[in-house]
């Protein structure tokens, strides 16, 4: 989706008047340009900081000299660059439709049909970047965009030649974990040729196919290991290429999947998948020659196209039959939104951005002057645009005085926290719950005498969903008076937004989203509130040593350990750190794996008690924790049986009923009213809202009182103790500032102590608790151990 640009963005770059931000991340932008001649462009421009490290531009430089090397109809061409400028920058031809990663998200899997045409497309790509001497090693679903004649790969910023030398170090792992081959998982250097993108290929089109990636989720780590180790999970995808809507997900394991041999001059050794009766192969053979892990079994380029799949399956013209009439539209409906343009913002003249920490404010000192000359359709899209009309007409005053945080309007500044929450998806009691242990706080700061200053909470829906997210974030991030914004409620709306937020310099503080994920890559403004996920198991095998005493006499039992991969990452991060732990701890675990989507859980639960487990752990959510505590129940087993907060939702309490009874969650959040220095806050929400504090309502509470502690630093020594003129002077930190102060900050809250990591934002605290299932309900049990 475009954004409008922000006031410090260049008006042109490389002779593009730039339209809209299309993305942005911790290395650069990438606008939407025009040209003189009036052509769209995907306009990418590197941060200066970065421009000023050699080996940085030198892999920019490449970037450039690769992709013009390659000449497709389904690879985005360069339009032009300019390595050598202050801020390097990158254009090539705008495609307006979504990427195959979005369009899945949104619209659900391709048929194999479609699937095998974009296979035939993306093959021809691959086969130019291949002759021009050339691997692209990032070939991924976020790379390849949709337009109506057919896909686009696109990114060629970690392309190398075959036979040159990488500038990058030969043991780093270069590309995407969950879509690399296993060469590259294994960093093997020379080994990574035009096989590895193929390798990649399969594993974006069995994501085109089944909605997941073949070696699912999880830790970089994990996932590397699964690449090299592990089948694939291709299960659910059909053997009939004609028709994919016949075939249901399997529940049955695919690790003894066998790879299928090299290709032969008949389309290869097919296994169960055999022939489509078309002179091709069917779409689960094709993904399982190209995901074979020895690169000399896989097929080339060429031999995707012209041996295995020999069908006219490229769209001609006008039939765009190849796609699903709900893709279609979502490309059409994602390319009108993309092009729709009605107000194009002004922007400071020039190619470089004033270094004024003024994170949301335009430039007061550009005038007319500064503007290009306007056509006739410009002056009507100027005439139309406030911000134009302002700067034209008044300059820094005018500006000034429609400005809400101007000191010289009001007597009392009002300063904004945001809150972007689900307050209308599957989330949205925890949304609601943090809305209005936010709104307390800071109608408990208003309350307050001789304030320096007056807060106000605004708050957003997002759904849960990554596709309101970015909407719901752009409203904050634009409203000059937020401050600081806490959320998102879920984890797939974090993601969703982290760069985003970053971009703005504007503070994110997480109270429910927890995902090790969320803090794989440095964000410049993130602040996490709670431990993450992976954490929250680190107590599970510490509580197992304390209550599973062993003797010479009588050994201490191996725990059992489910991971259920319809949890995807947040059980493979839970099940991964307990393997770790209890392997460290002395008492190695008896792990399992059920595949997404099990719903009998009988034969793995009597398989792990046959082991003789004494304990048992399960990785995953609720509604699978319920199967595994009735077969539990059922086979009489009442030893420790442990699981995270997922599981802490009624469902598990419904679906499980008495055979729920004593199962133990860690969290991290608190029951307020079950602990004693909420005392006060429980009784506040009760009267304000007529009801219990929910879940995250106290940390909600505590983290925008944490926000209010460190702006309050910022107004001391102003002058006065709240009168007109001391309030009126009392000026917020920028949202650079506040970022600082915050990840420097330490809070003693009624739910836990904050404290982070400076150079990240991470918690650096403990805040883990435990609850138990009593009596048919969940009780709050205190802090969980730390030690054994």
């Amino acid at each position: 989706m475009s954004g409008p640009l922000l006031p410090t963005d260049p008006a042109r770059i490389g002779g593009h008047r730039l339209l809209a931000r299309l993305g942005a991340g911790g290395m650069g932008v990438v606008y939407l340009g025009r040209t003189e001649a009036g052509a769209l462009a995907a306009v990418k421009v590197v941060r200066s900081e970065y421009a000023d490290d050699p080996d940085f531009r030198a892999r920019f430089r490449r970037e450039v000299e690769t992709a013009r090397r390659v000449s497709s109809p389904w690879a985005v061409p360069v339009t032009g660059a300019d390595p050598d400028a202050d801020e390097p920058w990158l254009a090539t031809a705008f495609v307006p439709g979504p990427s195959i990663e979005e369009s899945v998200v949104r619209h659900g899997p391709l048929p194999a049909r479609s699937v095998l045409a974009l296979a035939r497309m993306l093959a021809a790509a691959l086969r130019e970047v291949h002759a021009a001497g050339l691997v692209h090693r990032d070939v991924k679903p976020a790379n390849v965009l949709l337009a109506m004649d057919g896909p686009r790969l696109i990114d060629f910023g970690i392309a190398r030649a075959t036979d040159g030398t990488a500038i990058t170090s030969t043991d780093l792992v270069v590309g995407t974990p969950g879509f690399l081959s296993p060469e590259q998982a294994e960093a093997r250097g020379a080994a990574v040729g035009p096989a590895s993108d193929i390798f990649s290929l399969g594993c974006l089109l069995a994501y085109a196919a089944s909605g997941r990636p073949p070696f699912g989720s999880g830790t970089a780590d994990a996932l590397l290991y699964r690449t090299v180790h592990d089948e694939p999970d291709l299960s659910g995808i059909p053997t009939d290429s004609t028709d994919s809507t016949a075939s249901t997900a399997s529940t049955a394991s695919t690790e003894s999947d066998a790879s299928a041999g090299p290709v032969g001059g008949d389309g290869g050794d097919g296994g169960d998948g055999g022939d489509d009766g078309d002179g091709g192969v069917d779409l689960l053979t094709l993904l399982r020659l190209c995901l074979a892990k020895d690169p000399a079994d896989r097929p080339t380029a060429d031999q995707i196209g012209t041996v295995l799949l020999v069908e006219d399956a490229v769209p001609r013209g006008e039939q765009l039959a190849w796609l699903p009439e709900d893709v279609v539209r979502g490309i059409a409906d994602r390319s009108a939104e993309m092009l729709a343009l009605p107000d194009i913002e002004p922007t400071v003249a020039g190619t470089q951005a004033p270094d004024t920490e003024a994170d949301t404010a335009p430039d007061p000192g550009a005038g007319p002057e500064d503007a290009e000359p306007a056509s006739p359709g410009r002056r009507r899209l100027l005439l139309a645009s406030g911000a134009a009309l302002l700067m034209a007409a008044g300059g820094t005053a005018a500006w000034a005085a429609l400005r809400d945080d101007n000191p010289g309007t009001s007597g009392t500044r009002r300063w904004a926290i945001g809150v972007q929450a689900d307050l209308s998806g599957s989330s949205r009691t925890a949304g609601e719950a943090q809305v209005r242990g936010a709104r307390l706080a800071v109608e408990q700061y208003n309350s307050r005498k001789n304030k320096p200053f007056e807060l106000t909470l605004k708050a957003v829906d997002d759904g849960g969903s990554a596709g309101r997210a970015p909407g719901a974030a752009k409203k904050l991030i634009q409203d000059t008076e937020v401050l600081a914004v806490l959320g998102p409620t879920t984890d797939e709306a974090a993601r969703a937004v982290l760069g985003t937020y970053d971009e703005a310099l504007l503070p994110l503080l997480s109270v429910s989203a927890g995902g090790l994920l969320l803090t794989s890559k440095e964000y410049r403004s993130f602040v996490h509130c709670r431990p993450s996920d992976a954490a929250l198991s680190l107590p599970m095998s510490v509580y197992l040593m304390k209550h599973t005493k062993t003797t010479e006499r009588a050994p201490a039992l191996r725990a059992g350990l489910l991971q259920d991969r319809t949890a995807q990452t947040y059980a493979q991060e839970s099940a991964g750190i307990n393997a770790t732990m209890m392997r460290s701890l002395g008492r190695p675990a008896y792990p399992r794996v059920v595949p997404a989507g099990t719903r009998d859980m009988g034969p793995v639960v009597t398989d792990m008690l046959r082991a003789g487990i004494g304990s048992f752990v399960y990785a995953g959510y609720a509604p699978g924790a319920a199967r595994v505590a009735r077969e539990l129940a059922a086979a009489g087993f009442d030893g420790p049986r442990l699981a995270s907060q997922a599981v802490i939702d009624p469902a598990f309490l419904k679906s499980a009923g008495e055979a729920a009874e004593g199962w133990l969650m860690t969290a991290s959040f608190v029951d307020p009213a079950s602990v004693p220095a909420a005392k006060a806050f429980t009784a506040a929400y009760r009267k304000r809202y007529d009801a219990a504090p929910g879940y995250y309502a106290a940390e909600a509470y505590d983290t925008v009182n944490l926000v209010i502690q460190e702006l309050l630093k910022t107004t001391r020594g102003t002058g006065g103790t709240g009168s007109t003129a001391s309030t009126a002077a009392a000026r917020p930190p920028t949202r650079r500032k506040l970022v600082e102060l915050l990840r420097a900050s330490r809070y003693k809250g009624i739910t836990k102590e904050f404290s982070f990591k400076p150079e990240d934002g991470t918690f650096a605290g403990w805040g883990i608790f435990l609850h138990q299932v009593e009596g048919g309900r969940f009780r709050y049990l205190g802090e969980a151990p730390s030690e054994v």
